[in-house]
């Protein structure tokens, strides 16, 4: 079974004159132990499909199963606790609390849920040793490079052990070689941990280190191929 199934999903924002079709009868699925680059020009429905994935969006239409349950029949709560337990968020910039250290971000996560202190702080301690973060562990965040930030929030998304992780352009603003790391730690914590993973980017060099391409033009997945 895949860890994430979406099945004729369409998601249309207005009416009438002003409809914007923005998923347009999309079906994907994702394995356990995957990584699909998502491809797509600016408008083309990529950021619209990871927050149908992630449940800050529900379908106009369709099905969105993740380990077999449909999450399109979650009422807010439950949506909620999907968000928080069972997927992790990777954005384009870091989002990290400036003024604390990379382990003390990481550590913020049991802010969101009721987690053993302890259990918390020796994950945290395992994701940044597994991330080459260990030596910058109590540095705070403004001291940090481009690329052990984009690597703290790897960390800090696979922090509550999620199912699926959702990642929008996460090296956009990196040069090859910071983004060609923090794509290969994503590639290495989902294949080592059977995770499954859309990483939605812009750069075709970045999208090649996937397991799978997947093309998105007008709403419309147009491409699916595999990469390995």
């Amino acid at each position: 079974m895949p860890i994430l199934q979406l099945s004729e999903v369409s998601r249309s924002f207005g009416q009438g004159a002003r409809r914007v079709d923005a998923v347009r009868e999309v079906s994907l699925q994702v394995d356990r132990g995957e990584v699909v680059a998502l491809e797509g020009p600016s408008g083309s429905g990529k950021t619209t499909l990871l927050a149908l994935a992630g449940a800050l969006l529900t379908p106009t239409a369709g099905e969105i199963l993740v380990d077999g349950e449909d999450i399109t029949k979650y009422g807010a709560r439950a949506r909620t606790r999907y968000r928080r337990d069972r997927v992790g968020f990777v954005f384009q910039g870091s989002n990290m609390v400036p003024f604390l250290t990379a382990r003390e971000n990481l550590l913020l996560v049991g802010d969101f849920g009721a987690i053993d202190r302890p259990a918390l702080r020796r994950r945290a301690d395992e994701l940044l040793e597994q991330l080459d973060l260990a030596g910058v562990r109590d540095q705070v965040a403004t001291s940090l490079s481009g690329g052990e930030r984009q690597r703290v929030a790897i960390a800090r998304a696979l922090m509550r052990d999620p199912t699926l992780l959702l990642v929008d352009e996460p090296t956009a603003s990196l040069n090859f070689e910071l983004g060609a790391r923090v794509v290969d730690a994503l590639l290495s914590e989902v294949h080592l941990r059977d995770k499954a993973c859309i990483m939605v980017t812009h750069d075709d060099r970045m999208a090649q280190r996937a397991d799978r391409l997947v093309e998105i033009l007008d709403g419309a997945i147009v491409s699916d191929r595999p990469l390995r």
